[in-house]
């Protein structure tokens, strides 16, 4: 199997959604346990990189087999908070393959679509796999390859990894994923969802 670590954004502070998304109940628990659990079962190391709420968010998740980081730039963008987690993966794993980033605020995304990711990845091939949903919009989970590590590691600003999948088009590879991109991000969509998955 390819060591991929996986790097879960939740470091933002949720302002549309009015309350910090990874305390959100689904499925029994937290958000945040909820979507660490669905990382685990694929048997890749998990990253989740926290900022806003971080001290509400940890004690539901310290006993989770992850690494815990805290982002303390986190106000200046998601870009920020994948550069400092790929820096914190590269410091801690040796001899990856690459990395998966995804977001809190999916989560209808699943262990049979990171797996499908998996799967895709051929090593030294340059790949960048993006996911991309039954409307066309393409996007997170994505994996890149170890060769644009370094790239990631330099990102700034809100624009999170865009440039680099542009930066390298022609080695976007698409994984489909029907359904499940939905970005949880307001109240009304929350409960649209609760609802759909019969909760």
């Amino acid at each position: 199997m390819p060591n991929l670590p996986i790097i879960l954004l939740a470091a933002g502070e949720s302002s549309r959604m009015g309350s910090p998304k990874p305390l959100l109940f689904w499925k029994g628990k937290t958000l945040i346990e909820f979507q660490l659990r669905n990382l685990l079962d694929t048997h890749q190391q998990v990253f989740v990189v926290l900022g806003a709420n971080a001290d509400q968010i940890i004690p539901f998740i310290k006993s989770i087999e992850v690494n815990i980081i805290i982002n303390q730039d986190w106000e200046e963008g998601m870009s920020t908070s994948i550069a400092f987690a790929v820096k914190k993966v590269m410091d801690t794993i040796k001899n990856i393959d690459g990395v998966i980033i995804t977001t809190i605020d999916q989560p209808l995304v699943d262990t049979e679509h990171l797996n499908t990711i998996v799967k895709s990845f051929k090593a030294n091939e340059k790949q960048l796999i993006v996911s991309e949903s039954d409307n066309g919009w393409r996007g997170v989970p994505a994996l890149f390859d170890q060769c644009y590590l370094q790239e990631l590691a330099k990102l700034k600003g809100d624009s999170g990894a865009k440039s680099v999948v542009h930066n390298h088009s022609e080695n976007v590879q698409i994984v489909y994923a029907g359904n499940k991109l939905v970005d949880m991000d307001t109240p009304e969509i929350y409960q649209q969802l609760k609802s759909a998955t019969h909760q």
